[in-house]
């Protein structure tokens, strides 16, 4: 069986280190290990219109900045497909076949669901394509035949539900769909970094983001004004280093080689944390030297942003190729399906002639 990958974003606005640190990085380096056969890079569109079809042109402009980090960060149309969600129209009937193999019950108990449901304030009034994400997941992934699906944690109720989908379906319809195996984070650093404010998620409505398309100025003011260990109050006072988002982040993209040539007074980030904890290290030389660490990791992906930036006619072309490509093959699977449920009556030629001969006989 054929190795193949489905992951991707909504596009509700640029990505940020949070993405880059928990998904992108890793998706980089899948795509660039030979190991799968396939890699499907989907901008859940139709997915973010569930919480946003009021405002469908946040959704429209997004597509074109979230393709430019895809690019920027390294995902390659060579290697990868990169494609549109609402381009490939068998999704929608895939998910609305899939409904009838989950209740509603069901759904109300995926913690996942339960959890955005509150977040978004969601509780009196669920929009119908919101609660039933989870079927639209289910949808995505095995319409590709996707074996390896890489998530956070927090996503596994959700990959679970499609589990039991593919298996509810395979058992009354023949073995037809993929059952998809989860590739978690192995940093766990980057399970989740927080926003520069210590909120717990990064948030573009909390302004709490740095951005990767954001200039270096942009990074270097954030990072300066990150939120740190509130009662480390001198550069005397011992300081908290376990839920600082300074030393989170430089958990997640601080190399030991970066200390020889920015900060050699410390031979690695232990000795570093050693100091802060135990007192008389400030909070300005670790944002300082965290400023550094963050800018040689963005300055390549903020260059290749700027090429890409002058041909967007070529990202869209990039876009609509590949929608088309995924489109043929949720196209075969979408038949694979019918002809298990037996509704494709018009290709079904042995149907046709029983039926012919039943009226002729």
């Amino acid at each position: 069986m054929p190795k193949v990958i489905l992951t991707g974003d909504r596009p509700t606005g640029r990505l940020h280190v949070g993405h880059y640190a928990g998904s992108l990085k890793e998706r980089v380096k899948l795509q660039n290990s030979g190991i799968y056969d396939k890699i499907f890079i989907m901008i859940a569109d139709a997915q973010a219109l569930t919480d946003n079809a009021e405002q469908p042109e946040k959704v429209r402009q997004n597509i074109i900045e979230v393709a430019l980090d895809y690019l920027s960060c390294g995902l390659s149309p060579d290697l990868s497909t990169l494609l549109i969600q609402s381009q490939i129209p068998e999704l929608c009937e895939l998910s609305f076949y899939y409904m009838n193999l989950v209740t509603v019950s069901r759904l109300q108990r995926n913690p996942t669901v339960k959890s955005e449901i509150q977040m978004r304030n969601f509780e009196a009034s669920i929009p119908v394509g919101f609660f039933t994400y989870p079927i639209s997941q289910a949808a995505d992934i095995t319409a590709f035949k996707a074996t390896t699906v890489p998530v956070g944690e927090d996503q596994l109720p959700m990959i679970e539900q499609t589990r039991e989908i593919v298996r509810k379906f395979n058992t009354i319809y023949g073995d037809v769909l993929v059952e998809p195996d989860v590739l978690l984070p192995d940093n766990k650093a980057c399970l989740r970094l927080p926003g520069i404010d210590g909120k717990a998620k990064m948030s573009k409505s909390l302004n709490n983001c740095i951005y990767l398309s954001d200039t270096e100025e942009e990074v270097r003011k954030k990072v300066m004004s990150m939120f740190t260990d509130p009662n480390h109050l001198q550069v005397s006072d011992p300081g908290q280093v376990e839920g600082n988002p300074v030393f989170i982040y430089l958990d997640a993209f601080c190399k030991e080689e970066m200390f020889a040539e920015y900060l050699p007074e410390y031979a690695n980030l232990e000795e570093l944390k050693a100091h802060y904890t135990r007192g008389g290290l400030g909070d300005v030389k670790v944002k300082k030297f965290l400023n550094k660490v963050l800018q040689e990791e963005l300055a390549p992906i903020r260059s290749k942003r700027k090429e890409w930036e002058k041909d967007i006619p070529a990202v869209y072309e990039i876009l609509r190729k590949g929608s088309m490509a995924a489109r043929e093959v949720a196209a075969q699977t979408l038949d694979d399906v019918k002809k298990a449920m037996k509704i494709n009556y018009f290709d079904d030629q042995a149907l046709i002639t029983e039926q012919s001969e039943k009226y002729h006989s």
